[in-house]
């Protein structure tokens, strides 16, 4: 030993940082190592990971579930009412929410108003005092979108005669669907539902749904993820920024819905919302997003995340090697920027089910490609870039199909394995907008959030049990 102290002292140290700053003050060496305890320390994760990591059955499985994600092909087929696109809605009253399960009593103000809404705007009840009784009578399900192939943003509403994008993956033919975006201000989505949202939710139902419909008739299918490369190559996300995706997107339309010969002041005004709404595209993301997903779900024990979705008090996640179980956590809060007059103290929890664009490796994961949107989200352009590097450490691959000029146009980082989010305590980043704790106040503001690392412990955790079963 006496050798050994006679000698350089160069040391790597884990743990505190200070601890090499003590070292090198005393004329050592130090490198002082990034690590913290797998699961955030949480005893049971490490052994479940000890289980699952380099596991033959785990690692078949996500090779697997990643070939189907990488071999989806979204593509827009059509434009129908829920009534008719999802079938449980012809057996009774049902409207659908953003996030995982969760009972009336328990929903944040913006979920709990635009149900409301949506109650008055099918014509249910007759105002809010009896649309909210009929909701606490049982006499409307509520249920998460992502249990009927949808997503919504914010509170994710949809009911029956609300119009619906839906996209059909010609890889499988299994089909998702989204809502309109319905632009900003006083919105549905973020829990408004006076008589302005009313009025503009019976125009998209009578006038814009059907223009949209007979617009994608005459255009034919088309495919999604060639317009979404195309747009991150032109400063979108497809999350947060969706100006260069939406106009994309406009360029195909229009043509085919000037030649659908509808009434004239109909098209001028179905004109006008589209090139006024930057975000009309990001339903038609979410939809393609979710159809990727859809397709790597169901392969027993893979540990890929398929759903990452929040209801403004929840976070939940879904495996793909898990079936249908959620796994729940309380939803962290969004750090970015607040509008003028708002702060903390104003927003509800992280909400909707936008995040399926980061589950997919967009949106916050390809924030690389969109430098703007940290002038919206807070942050620079190099904390934008390094967000798309880490999500590399926490995925199973990447997608050739998506790529970051930024990056010398490098894959994005796709496939999130749940058990790299809890060996390397790297939480998958989401960028999202901040909506009023008070229903139909709106937005207040946009950030970056993360996911609970519960959810990803106790998904492990049910994996670990199934494979060792």
């Amino acid at each position: 030993m006496n050798p050994l102290f006679s000698q350089p002292l160069s040391v790597i140290n884990a743990g505190l940082a200070s601890f090499a700053d003590n070292i090198q003050h005393a004329g050592g060496q130090a490198v002082a190592l990034s690590w913290q305890p797998p699961g955030v320390g949480d005893r049971q994760s490490g052994l479940d990971l000890a289980a699952l990591l380099a596991h033959p059955r785990v690692e078949a499985a996500n090779q697997v579930a990643m070939e189907r994600y990488l071999s989806a092909q979204p593509a827009l087929v059509d434009v129908m009412s829920a009534f008719e696109a999802i079938p449980a809605m012809r057996e009774r009253k049902l409207i659908l929410h953003s996030g995982p399960p969760i009972a009336w009593e328990n929903m944040c103000g913006p979920v709990k108003g635009a149900i409301i809404g949506a109650v008055l705007f099918e014509g249910w009840a007759a105002d809010h005092q009896a649309a909210e009784r009929l909701v606490l009578s049982g006499a409307i399900d509520l249920s998460p979108c992502h249990h009927y192939d949808a997503v919504g943003p914010m509170a994710g509403i949809i009911s029956p005669s609300m119009p619906l994008w839906v996209i059909e993956n010609k890889t499988n033919g299994r089909r998702s669907c989204s809502n309109f975006n319905e632009g900003l201000g006083k919105v549905l989505r973020f829990g408004a539902n006076n008589e302005e949202v009313l009025k503009r939710l019976a125009w998209m139902r009578d006038e814009l749904g059907p223009a949209m419909k007979a617009a994608v008739r005459e255009m034919g299918e088309l495919e999604l993820k060639p317009l979404m490369a195309q747009a991150l190559h032109m400063g979108d996300e497809v999350h947060n920024r969706n100006a260069a995706a939406t106009g994309l997107l406009l360029k195909r339309l229009f043509p085919a819905l000037l030649a659908c010969n509808l009434p004239q002041d109909q098209v001028q005004r179905v004109v006008t919302f589209i090139t006024s709404n930057d975000h009309f595209f990001l339903n038609l993301s979410m939809a393609a997003c979710k159809a990727m997903m859809d397709a790597a779900t169901g392969v027993p024990f893979s540990s890929m995340v398929t759903v990452m979705a929040r209801n403004g008090v929840n976070f939940g996640i879904r495996l793909s090697g898990t079936g249908d179980r959620w796994f729940q956590a309380p939803a962290n809060p969004v750090e970015g920027l607040f509008f003028p007059g708002y702060g903390v103290d104003d927003a509800a929890a992280d909400l909707g089910d936008s995040a399926i664009t980061e589950t997919a490796g967009v949106g916050g994961f390809a924030m690389a490609s969109s430098p703007a949107i940290v002038k919206f989200v807070g942050g620079t352009p190099a904390d934008a870039t390094n967000n798309s590097r880490r999500m590399q450490l926490i995925t199973l691959g990447t997608n050739p199909a998506f790529t970051l000029p930024a990056l010398n146009f490098a894959p994005t980082a796709a496939g999130i394995d749940a058990r790299k989010v809890v060996d390397r305590s790297i939480l998958p980043i989401i960028n999202t907008g901040i909506a009023h704790k008070e229903a139909g106040v709106g937005q207040i503001g946009a950030g970056i959030t993360t996911a609970p690392m519960v959810c990803f412990n106790e998904a492990l955790h049910a994996l670990a049990q199934e494979v060792n079963a």
